[in-house]
């Protein structure tokens, strides 16, 4: 079922019509016998029953009109509209809104138990679909969206495994827009259209918390440990360079390995070093 544009007129000009209607009618109602008279009472009370179709409809509000269960058409047009008194209105807001999901456990692709939530911004595009296809459109969005969730998280590791992966936590804007296609292909048949979709709460589990930031930790300890070899390796090297540039002094592969080894220990090292001063000969 598809959104349609139903019947309705300026509020303001009908107010016009019914008065000028009430001005002609009200002299003539005195005179009973007189078909005019007659004429007069049946206006009068079509001009009450009339009253019955004014509607206000406020900015970015849509009313969904029904005649007999059938129906007839949607007005979108703002402020005061006159319809058909017996068609049935139902209000549904077209404006911006946010949905924020509950933390929920999911296991990602690799098995791990993590925490993870959403933020929501959708907004009704098609009121026809958003009343007569789903029975409440408000608790389908919610649902659903929980429901791609867990199924976009389940799809992803936590942490990238390899280089340039996609991970939940390295990648929040491609994991962002895959959510966002995940929840609007579940709610186009609710006639509502997902502007913006992002995690809003992202972490292990309690029980695998403290053992996952231990590996985190140790990661991190590895991949700045081999910065500093590579650094000083390219050290070392320079400076053996430039004293066999210079002449400054020829070394033997025996002395050049002395050189080299304390040179990694004062680069690598974690702590500051203390010098040791030879005041005798090298051996």
């Amino acid at each position: 079922m598809k959104e349609k544009t139903g019947f309705s007129l300026n509020g303001y000009v009908v107010i016009a019509i019914l008065l000028a209607v009430l001005v002609i009618a009200l002299p003539q109602i005195g005179k009973l016998t007189d078909v005019t008279s007659i004429i007069s009472l049946v206006l009068l009370g079509l001009n009450t029953a009339a009253l019955a179709g004014f509607m206000m409809v406020q900015p970015n509000q849509a009313k969904v009109m029904t005649l007999f269960g059938a129906y007839v058409g949607t007005v979108k047009k703002n402020g005061l509209r006159w319809t058909i008194p017996l068609f049935n209105r139902r209000t549904v807001s077209l404006r911006i809104r946010n949905f924020e999901s509950g933390k929920i456990k999911v296991n990602d692709n690799q098995g791990n138990p993590i925490e993870i939530a959403t933020i929501v911004v959708w907004s009704v595009s098609d009121s026809a679909e958003a009343v007569f296809e789903v029975d409440d459109y408000e608790s389908f969005v919610n649902i659903q969206s929980e429901s791609a969730l867990r199924n976009m998280a389940s799809s992803y590791p936590y942490d990238p495994q390899e280089e340039d992966a996609i991970a939940l936590r390295s990648h929040p804007q491609t994991i962002s827009d895959s959510l966002k296609k995940e929840i609007q292909d579940r709610l186009d048949k609710a006639g509502v259209t997902v502007h913006e979709a992002r995690i809003s709460h992202l972490a292990y589990a309690p029980e695998i918390a403290s053992a996952m930031l231990q590996r985190q930790q140790a990661s991190a300890i590895v991949a700045a440990r081999t910065r500093i070899v590579e650094g000083a390796v390219g050290m070392v090297e320079m400076a053996l360079d430039k004293l066999r540039e210079k002449d400054v002094v020829e070394l033997d592969e025996e002395r050049k390995a002395v050189m080299v080894s304390n040179l990694l220990v004062v680069l690598c090292g974690d702590k500051h070093t203390q010098p040791v001063i030879n005041a005798g000969s090298l051996y």
